[in-house]
């Protein structure tokens, strides 16, 4: 197996496979882990999956937790009435996020080899010809991981089909007076030693960033002279939404920003990244040590690619309302926005077809973490979980538990064997 990619997803799916005892590596074409972070948030359900694995601790230890999260700039969602364990956003930069990841996968005996690129492929019925740098590998499957410009995903020939950008925008991490910047005219996050600053470009352009454009910008919006100091890290990004048109194509997968981009807002990138990975990973273990029902590999798709729809769905909408001519819609989303905009955002409300009859309102849901007891001895949902399989708990009434956490059996007798022989094989 060949992960593409150390990012969040590559992480998880190279872990989640180890887990599961399947040989894989994982190359990045980056010489080393950037030190610059490109996001700062954990939502609840990223969360929630992190502790199925017994690894939600590590992330917690990391950074303060606020119980509200932020929809549109100045309109902030209360998630304290959120159907969760971790009812708040975690504050964790991102390439943290990453470092205890690999972390985790360095344990399972797994090591990042960086500066090695993906350059090419060929894919037949039994397996992958992939070349690294000047190496050529065989492997089972190929899953790319690889961002929003993804060679796997160009070399595989998925179509990307999306919105083209219609605003852009800088993001600086520069040295300069918070205190000057944090009058409400421009969006500044504080960070230790440095701020973030996020402008809106009037105009595309392309190349470098250079602080005195910057300047100019800030210079501008502000009618007034804040002077920026050392730049950490200049970028640009806009609203573009695409998402891939099939995640997977017979054995090269697709995962994180390889498989969909989409508008900033409301920072949910590395969190449906993370998703991704979790979905993904059981099914692909299963498939590849030969205990997987069939088609079990193309829910992966079937499941994720309507999530990541509506993920560029509300994210577009969120941008679209940071207009200044929509602020009466803005003013109401405000007003109106309680625990169920708050479980879309967050991705709590997530849910997959169980491919069975029933009305159970846990089907298809991610299981709560319940207490329960098993051989006399008390444990909980996530503690069961930590090996990556499937759970089965008669105890509570009958109820099935994927790899993932989603639920996919509850209660009838009749319809346990098609759920076993569904999501577990025959």
């Amino acid at each position: 197996m060949l992960v593409a990619g150390a990012g969040p997803a590559g992480l998880l799916v190279a872990a989640e496979l180890a887990l599961a005892g399947v040989e894989v590596a994982v190359v990045d074409a980056a010489p080393r882990r950037s030190s610059h972070p490109r996001g700062f948030t954990l939502s609840a359900r990223s969360l929630e999956l992190l502790d199925r694995r017994g690894l939600a601790e590590r992330f917690l230890a990391e950074g303060p937790v606020v119980p509200y999260g932020m929809f549109l700039p100045g309109v902030f969602l209360d998630l304290s009435a959120m159907d969760t364990d971790h009812p708040y956003t975690l504050g964790i930069a991102q390439n943290r996020v990453e470092e205890l990841l690999e972390e985790w996968l360095a344990e399972l005996g797994v090591r990042v080899r960086w500066g090695s690129e993906v350059v090419d492929f060929t894919q037949d019925d039994d397996g992958v010809d992939v070349v690294v740098g000047e190496d050529c590998w065989r492997v089972s499957y190929l899953v790319g991981c690889d961002g929003s410009r993804s060679t796997v995903r160009k070399r595989a020939g998925i179509a990307f089909p999306g919105v083209d950008a219609t605003s852009y925008g800088l993001v600086a991490d520069v040295e300069a007076d918070f205190d000057a910047l944090a009058t409400g005219e421009v969006f500044v996050l504080p960070r230790p030693g440095y701020v973030r600053i996020v402008l809106e470009e009037p105009e595309p352009r392309s190349g470098p960033v250079e602080l005195e454009y910057v300047q100019e910008l800030l210079n501008a919006r502000l009618g007034r002279v804040v002077p920026l100091g050392k730049p950490l890290w200049l970028s640009r990004f806009s609203d573009a939404a695409r998402q891939a048109e099939r995640y997977v194509h017979g054995r090269v997968i697709l995962a994180g920003d390889a498989a969909h981009v989409h508008p900033p807002a409301g920072a949910v990138g590395v969190n449906v990244a993370l998703a991704d990975a979790m979905n993904l990973g059981w099914k692909l273990a299963a498939t590849v040590s030969g205990r997987a029902p069939a088609g079990l590999l193309q829910t992966y798709h079937d499941e994720r690619h309507p999530v990541g729809a509506r993920v560029l769905r509300t994210t577009r909408a969120q941008s679209l309302l940071g207009r200044e001519d929509l602020a009466p819609v803005r003013d109401l989303v405000a007003e109106l926005n309680g625990k169920q905009l708050a479980e879309l955002v967050t991705g709590l409300d997530t849910w997959y077809d169980p491919r069975i009859p029933g009305d159970h309102p846990l089907l298809g849901r991610l299981a709560p973490n319940l207490p329960v007891v098993v051989d006399g001895r008390p444990t909980t949902v996530s503690e069961l979980l930590r090996p990556g399989r499937p759970v089965l708990l008669p105890d509570l009434g009958g109820v099935l538990i994927r790899p993932d956490g989603h639920v996919a059996w509850v209660a009838d007798p009749a319809t346990l064997t098609a759920a076993l022989e569904t999501w577990t094989g025959p």
